[in-house]
């Protein structure tokens, strides 16, 4: 298996592997089959009770921004005896709350993360890992009730987090707002094929046998975590080996490193307890399999005192892990490196690790009674901090520079919390930090050109000799890496200049490069990212499309402003728009198109245009025949579809092409006509594609099919013009 892509030799490498949910996934009705069919309504509109009109970065501006941060410093010690607070401070549930919302990200498609507030709908409600987090989320409606629009959940998750760690000591490098809710689950997100959740014996999702990588875009070891089972892989404290395997794999897909692996597990261990002193049989359903009386509450404890306060049961570990569990310390490190440890079980029967002969003046308060002392705990995850050699070299160095520690530790709580918002205009707020970070991917501002400067440019290119085909191929390769998960890639930056992206084999780098050079040479001030999306324009205008839109003041990024690993993983393992797909795939190669419109933000209609366009312009890697239904070829027409639905064809699949490569032949005469791959036959085959095919098809609409291929392309070229979309909030 590729080390960064996850691909299985004769199987499905990790581009495509995020869109079988469809195939392998698990819906929440799976989970719950009982649950009310809400989307029944979806037809009827949108779920979203704001309207179109809402604007929440106008409404978040006009937050009282101080006066929210003193309500929630209030909070953290307004303890409420429905659910009291560990050691009459809520700080560390709500750090938990905030952690939780934010560690759902994978870099393999960008998804999951706190950007839109998931954590309030299944499957993350239920989740396991996610347990009584509804209550921390109930603590926090007062708050949200009283700010309203001004502040929606999902930002609220984040900053109760920070907060939090405020109100203990804590370092927090700075807070950006921005995210809007959304109010429903998100339906395209694959969170793994697993029936059972990690705490019904299922096994881990690293496979030996191939270079102990996870599958696909996940990013958590077990279904229903967020990152590693605490106990040890499947449970088994035993095996240091595999939990720091574990460890580094899933922190891996999130986008951190060893560093900080050991601050963030620190640095959130240093606060607050686990929950185990109980007998776990006795919690009822998760939020989503609860009965109407619960109201949303799940885990309803059956214990005799309503499993509430000391007899919380939740992970099912038991134990603060320091002696100061509300409040900032170096005490995770003096207490993990200083003392042996043996292995226990909780009173839930959990595995977990506890100090030999632990004197008491280090032991920690009991969370309900001040004046008993108790042991601390590690779990086996946390033993790994000590035991691995890598970790325990950054252990010993943080507990002998505590400032490092503490820098540490808030730039990767920050970084956890913030990594899928995009770039950093995006952020709202008086506390968004000044520094510039690498992976907000930075791109300096750009110039808009004037009118002068692009009829000038357009004509040096269209002088140039470049064809419409690399012009389009070019603008396409360059805007078609933005994802709206996470609101990375896009042509802003011209990233396609830079490494990784100028290699990746999707973009044919030899004939880029000549494209790049050509480009270079004629765009004079102007960025070389508004040239390549001229260069589209001019492609399109070139070949019959009328006026393309234009909007220039792109910035061209540098190398040192790329971080040249995290971009990997926005290389497409397919593209359907391009007919790139090099080999056999674990899942259907139109599921991967379907997959990759859905990151562009594109509606089926879209979506198909933008293909049938791309096919006669002769966009396709290395200029693939397949699907190039057209004798116009380089002409904006409706060609695709038109031949695609002519009935005097017969297709059958490429004898050898194991059903990914299609032939065409001539009912009357036999002779081969055209070559497809399942990418193009789709539109043909599946009925609501064909039914938008068809109009594109149909006598009349050769205008429209030039007009609307034209408004989803500008679409794709402006995905990511967030110095457009976002300037107005930052005057």
């Amino acid at each position: 298996m590729d080390a960064k892509t996850g691909s299985i030799e004769g199987g499905c490498p990790m581009g495509g592997d995020f869109q079988v949910r469809s195939l392998l996934g698990r819906t929440n009705k799976d989970w719950w089959p009982d649950a009310i069919a809400i989307d029944i309504l979806a037809p009827n509109g949108p779920a979203n009770p704001m309207g179109d009109d809402y604007d929440y970065a106008e409404a978040f501006n006009a937050l009282d921004y101080k006066a929210l941060k003193q309500d929630l410093t209030a909070l953290m010690t307004d303890s409420q005896p429905w659910w009291p607070a560990d050691y009459g401070h809520y700080g560390p549930f709500f750090i938990r709350m905030a952690w939780h919302a934010a560690g759902t990200y994978r870099t393999g498609d960008g998804r999951g993360g706190a950007n839109s507030g998931q954590q309030r709908f299944a499957p993350l409600d239920s989740w396991p890992d996610n347990g009584n987090l509804d209550k921390a989320r109930r603590l926090l409606w007062p708050i949200k009730q009283k700010y309203g629009k001004h502040i929606s959940w999902a930002d609220l998750f984040i900053l109760a987090g920070n907060v939090a760690i405020e109100s203990m000591g804590g370092p927090v490098f700075g807070f950006g707002g921005g995210r809007a809710d959304v109010f429903e689950s998100e339906r395209d997100v694959y969170w793994g094929e697993e029936d059972k959740w990690v705490n019904e014996g299922v096994t881990t999702r690293l496979r030996p046998d191939e270079a102990l990588e996870l599958d696909g875009p996940l990013a958590a070891i077990q279904m229903g975590l967020i990152y590693v089972n605490p106990e040890g892989p499947q449970g088994n404290p035993h095996d240091d080996e595999g939990a720091a395997r574990d460890l580094r794999a899933t922190f891996k897909r999130m986008a951190m490193d060893d560093e900080e692996v050991v601050a963030l597990t620190a640095g959130g261990h240093t606060f607050g307890k686990a929950h185990g002193n109980g007998d776990a049989s006795l919690l009822g359903a998760a939020p989503a399999g609860g009965d109407l009386a619960a109201q949303g509450f799940g885990w309803v404890s059956s214990h005799e005192s309503g499993g509430i306060g000391e007899h919380t049961v939740t992970s099912g570990i038991e134990g603060a892990w320091t002696n100061t569990p509300k409040e900032w310390s170096e005490n995770y490190f003096r207490l993990l490196l200083d003392y042996d440890y043996e292995l226990v079980k909780s009173p839930a029967g959990a595995n977990q690790w506890q100090p030999i002969n632990q004197r008491e003046e280090d032991m920690a308060p009991a969370a309900w009674d001040p004046s008993k002392k108790v042991p601390t705990m590690m779990t086996t995850a946390d033993m790994q901090m000590k035991r691995d050699p890598g970790f325990r070299a950054i252990s010993e160095k943080f507990r002998n520079d505590h400032e490092a520690f503490k820098d540490a530790f808030a730039r990767a709580w920050f970084k956890l919390t913030h990594r899928d918002m995009g770039p950093k205009i995006r952020y709202l707020g008086p506390e968004v930090p000044a520094e510039d970070l690498i992976w907000q991917d930075p791109v300096p501002a750009g110039t808009t050109p004037s009118d002068a400067d692009v009829a000038a440019v357009k004509q040096k290119i269209a002088d140039s000799g470049l064809t419409v085909a690399q012009l389009v191929k070019t603008a396409w390769a360059s805007a078609s890496t933005y994802r709206k998960s996470d609101y990375r890639g896009g042509a802003n930056g011209a990233r396609i200049a830079l490494e990784p992206q100028r290699n990746w084999d999707v973009n044919e780098p030899a004939e880029l490069a000549k494209v790049l050079d050509t480009l270079n040479g004629l765009r004079g001030s102007m960025s070389l990212a508004d040239a390549i999306v001229l260069g589209g324009v001019v492609g399109l205008e070139k070949a019959g499309a009328g006026s393309v839109p234009f909007t220039g003041g792109r910035g061209d990024a540098t190398q040192e402003q790329t971080d040249v690993e995290s971009f990997d993983w926005l290389e497409p393992q397919a593209d359907g728009f391009r007919n790139y797909c090099p080999k056999k795939l674990r899942v259907k190669t139109e599921e991967m198109l379907l997959d990759r419109a859905s990151l562009l933000g594109l509606s089926v209609p879209e979506m198909a245009v933008l293909v049938g366009g791309l096919r006669v312009l002769g966009a396709n890697h290395g200029e693939r025949g397949h699907g190039h239904f057209t004798k116009r070829s380089g002409q904006l027409t409706n060609d695709y579809f038109v031949n695609l639905y002519d009935m005097t064809n017969v297709w059958k699949a490429v004898e050898g092409s194991d059903d990914e490569e299609y032939v065409a032949t001539d009912r009357a005469t036999g002779n081969e006509t055209w070559r497809a791959t399942r990418a193009d036959l789709v539109f043909g085959s599946n009925a609501e594609l064909r039914a938008v095919g068809e109009v594109y098809a149909e006598n009349g609409h050769e205008e429209k099919f030039k007009a609307d291929f034209v408004k989803a392309w500008t679409k794709v070229m402006n995905a990511d013009r967030f110095d457009l979309t976002c300037a107005k909030y930052h005057k």
